[in-house]
């Protein structure tokens, strides 16, 4: 049986923060893309090599709600703090089909 969206999103989380490469990438979809303020609809590949090795940036995260919107669209927020003090809130919007995580829109938040 499949793993629940949800917990499929709370997994790559999870590996991101423990910067668990190998344990994540089972988890991406190969037409996996990536989008936020800051990238344009990047690659899987791009996405591994910009994006997830920057969890040294964080002193803490925490994922505040993680909900179901469908059957494959789970929306996502966290609280983080940086290395430098600052607290902010993020939400993303993460589509997971078949048991892989196909889509990531990050949405940006203000400072807490």
């Amino acid at each position: 049986m499949d793993a629940s969206p949800a917990s499929v999103v709370e997994a790559a989380f999870r590996c991101y923060r423990s910067q668990d490469r190998e344990a994540a990438l089972p988890l991406y979809a190969d037409d996996f893309t990536f989008t936020s303020p800051q990238d344009g609809r990047i690659d899987r590949a791009a996405f591994f090599r910009q994006c997830f090795p920057t969890a040294d940036r964080f002193t803490e995260q925490r994922l505040l709600h993680v909900t179901p919107a469908d059957g494959e669209l789970v929306f996502v927020q966290y609280e983080y703090e940086l290395a430098d003090g600052g607290r902010y809130r993020n939400v993303e919007a993460i589509t997971v089909r078949d048991g892989l995580i196909r889509e990531v829109q990050v949405f940006f938040g203000g400072r807490v």
